[in-house]
């Protein structure tokens, strides 16, 4: 049977308002991505392992308190976390013009991350409480514009300003971007459903675990892909990357808006089939074709894949939750974002050093093909062939409460 698409409407100036304040934040956020590993490696003279590092330490301050923020908007409400979480990374970002040392630049990231963690939660929690389940993956698709545009237009912004004022100019306008992001935050009404919360429910929620595990595998090659994209550049005569960041970002946004409805439709399985395996292939053709058109090819396909990822995989992690632990689900889920950030960049960058460049979009591939296999495996017992939201949530078994 097939649910009819609800006419409830969640475009409202709430939900424009998050999105708005999401897009504010995650370009401060990508005004460093292509930024940072070079000041890293040239202002400290480190390698690619201590770029890796310093790319993931944001990524892990986030893992830390990740799980702690699902439980703190599940408790006491989402907007102190939109409103905390944008304040504090504002403040680290700003704190970059004091970092005189590697470990001091890794020491502001890592608190950055804490304030990521909560703004990520709260938000991302938010907008499912304003979609009804039918349409949920729809409404994720939507809100993933803000976060997938800030990330990708974000490094055009972060280069221009590195060019033209130099590092610290870069930092100043990634802290005021998030301060705007912070004021929107204010202006934004609470969702926590008026239920009781959950009790018993542990840190990481049994139905995020899997589909976490997935998104974490599938999203190592954009952590790969993101932090070594301008160092790899110049080893096929490309120093100015930013319109790779800007192909990838309009790709995404382009699926994310025209295709909105598709994970809806598509499902899990088939949607994390087109995300994990083009993400595999995409790191396959940039690793073996090791041109400027190769990486023209290779980025097409990457976006593809990445448009994908997050919204089905976030749709599997919510069926049949209860709303009083929605907030723990996001908070387990988004966990493995970071973790994959973190780690990601790390092990592409040890493979990195140890290989090449090329050595190290391989080694992203092979943790890509890994999230597929095991999402084929059935170890999450809700992903079915064909559109599992389609045939209705009464029919989507419920998962227990936590592990």
């Amino acid at each position: 049977m097939t649910v009819p698409r609800s006419r409830e409407r969640f475009l409202t100036p709430q939900f424009i308002l998050i999105t708005a304040s999401g897009g504010l934040y995650f370009t401060a956020l990508g005004t460093g991505i292509a930024v940072i590993p070079v000041f890293a490696k040239h202002t400290y003279g480190t390698g690619d392992a201590g770029v890796g590092v310093a790319v993931g330490a944001f990524a892990v301050g986030a893992v830390i308190l990740r799980p702690f923020a699902g439980r703190i908007g599940d408790r006491i409400g989402r907007r102190l976390l939109i409103i905390g979480g944008a304040a504090i990374v504002a403040v680290s970002i700003l704190m970059y013009l004091w970092a005189t040392s590697l470990p001091l630049l890794i020491g502001f990231r890592l608190f950055g991350g804490i304030g990521e963690a909560a703004f990520f939660v709260g938000a991302a929690t938010m907008i499912t409480d304003l979609a009804p389940v039918e349409r949920r993956g729809e409404a994720i698709s939507y809100w993933s514009v803000a976060v997938y545009g800030g990330l990708a237009f974000g490094p055009i912004i972060g280069e221009a300003v590195h060019t033209a004022w130099g590092y610290d100019a870069v930092w100043i306008v990634g802290a005021a971007l998030a301060g705007v992001a912070t004021v929107l935050g204010l202006l934004t009404r609470e969702t926590r459903p008026d239920v009781e919360p959950a009790v018993g429910v542990p840190l990481l929620h049994r139905a995020a675990i899997a589909p976490g595990t997935m998104m974490f595998l599938g999203l190592i090659p954009l952590a790969g892909y993101t932090a070594f994209l301008k160092l790899y550049g110049a080893t096929v005569g490309l120093h100015d990357v930013g319109g790779f960041f800007v192909l990838y970002g309009c790709l995404v946004l382009g699926v994310r808006v025209f295709g909105a409805r598709l994970p809806d439709r598509l499902g899990p399985l088939r949607g994390g089939t087109i995300a994990l395996g083009g993400a595999a292939v995409a790191m396959i053709v940039i690793a073996a074709w090791p041109t400027v058109p190769g990486l023209i090819v290779g980025t097409v396909v990457f976006s593809f894949g990445m448009s994908m990822m997050y919204t089905n995989l976030m749709t599997l992690a919510l069926v049949g939750v209860d709303e009083a632990q929605r907030a723990a689900v996001v908070g387990t889920f988004s966990t493995f974002f970071d973790l994959s950030q973190g780690l990601g960049a790390l092990i592409v960058g040890v493979v990195a050093s140890a290989t090449s460049y090329r050595g190290g979009f391989i080694a992203g591939a092979v943790f890509a093909v890994a999230g597929l296999a095991l999402l084929w495996s059935g170890f999450d017992p809700r992903v079915r062939e064909g559109d599992i939201l389609a045939r209705g949530s009464d029919q989507i078994p419920e998962p227990e409460p936590g592990t």
